[in-house]
């Protein structure tokens, strides 16, 4: 299933000036789905279908695909049915997003609706719910799930609860998305915004390395920056992303030299099938760089994880050979080429055997 990156938008929060000006900063990025909020509704059903169906047409000009987060109280402020979703098909949305669960039978006959919306799911309960939605034959190809957010410093989901909802969905080959959180959005659907994340570990991280953990999980399909507006700059850390392999940041020791350099950036590495517990190898390199001399450095020291390192001139049919450390030890027959960020080490945990991966300098 292809990867795919979104922002969001809080129509009744923000200028619809400025919410057209980041849509189309996204969409240079190559952003291609919107999160737009209908939680805080509070005018009339006039007013509402006028500013909603603006600024959805021209999100899909655009290329983008619009899902609404709604909730039960939507209902009555409009005056509109579960049972009749006309409503949002006139206001061009691709789909809804169930802020609240029903029975089972109730999301799988809306699944069903006419007008071919997507029905999103909240994803972010270890409970059966799924299950229980599919064993009424829904529509499942007009499902997705989606974590929800957490506006409040300290309660998004830990990490390991986070696998487990997510692979209730993910077995079922649903499409998945969750959401990263911008360090300068200001505006979410409530009056508390201390980042608007997924998981609590990402909060204050950078949003790349945030987006980044979530693709190595091979868990979640579409992510979505939870608050506006992200920066530029942000949009555009996020475009560079591979969101199919894992991608380390490396800083090099002064000493790394050419090859060195040109060994940890250029080949497409992957880990050795039969795998150790103190580093993680990409062997094949050292064929290709076997001619090429590789005199010692920085070989003198106790090797921490996350360094990468490569064989020198000492390690015989081993020579440029690259090694990512994974525990502690000493080897004065391998070089310390460079470190991995310290925020980015997390990542390790997913270099699987044969899994691919790649560095980048910066």
């Amino acid at each position: 299933m292809k990867r795919r990156l979104g922002i969001s938008v809080y129509p009744d929060h923000s200028d619809s000036e400025q919410d057209q000006a980041y849509i189309t900063l996204a969409a240079h990025y190559n952003f291609s789905r919107i999160f737009m909020s209908m939680l805080e509704v509070t005018e009339g059903k006039e007013k509402i279908s006028e500013k909603y169906s603006s600024i959805i047409t021209f999100a899909k000009k655009l290329g983008f695909e619009v899902i609404l987060d709604i909730a039960p109280n939507i209902f009555e402020e409009l005056e509109i049915s579960y049972d009749d979703l006309s409503f949002f098909h006139a206001l061009g949305a691709d789909g809804i997003r169930l802020d609240v669960g029903f029975d089972g039978n109730k999301e799988a006959m809306i699944s069903f609706n006419p007008y071919q919306l997507i029905v999103e799911l909240n994803m972010s309960n270890d409970v059966a719910y799924l299950d229980n939605i599919l064993s009424y034959q829904a529509n499942r190809p007009y499902l997705y799930g989606c974590h929800n957010f957490y506006p409040q410093k300290g309660t998004a989901l830990p990490f390991d609860f986070f696998v487990k909802c997510s692979e209730r969905f993910k077995k079922q080959g649903l499409r998945t998305a969750a959401f990263v959180s911008s360090q300068s959005g200001t505006i979410g659907p409530w009056d508390v915004n201390d980042g608007l994340p997924t998981l609590e570990m990402h909060r204050n991280l950078p949003i790349e390395i945030q987006a980044k953990h979530l693709f190595s999980t091979n868990l979640i399909d579409d992510i979505i920056i939870g608050n506006a507006y992200a920066s530029e700059s942000e949009l555009e850390a996020l475009s560079l992303l591979n969101p199919y392999q894992v991608t380390f940041s490396i800083d090099y020791v002064p000493n790394a030299n050419e090859v060195e350099k040109e060994i940890v950036t250029r080949p497409q590495h992957f880990r050795r099938g039969d795998i150790t517990s103190q580093v993680i190898r990409s062997t094949e390199v050292r064929k290709k760089y076997s001619k090429e001399t590789n005199i010692p450095h920085d070989n003198q020291l106790t090797f921490e994880r996350g360094d990468v390192v490569i064989g020198n001139d000492g390690f015989g049919k081993y020579k440029n050979e690259l090694q990512v450390v994974l525990e502690p030890h000493m080897d004065e027959r391998k070089n310390l080429v460079g470190k991995i960020k310290k925020e980015e080490q997390v990542l390790l945990d997913f270099i699987y055997p044969w899994s691919k991966f790649r560095f980048e300098d910066k």
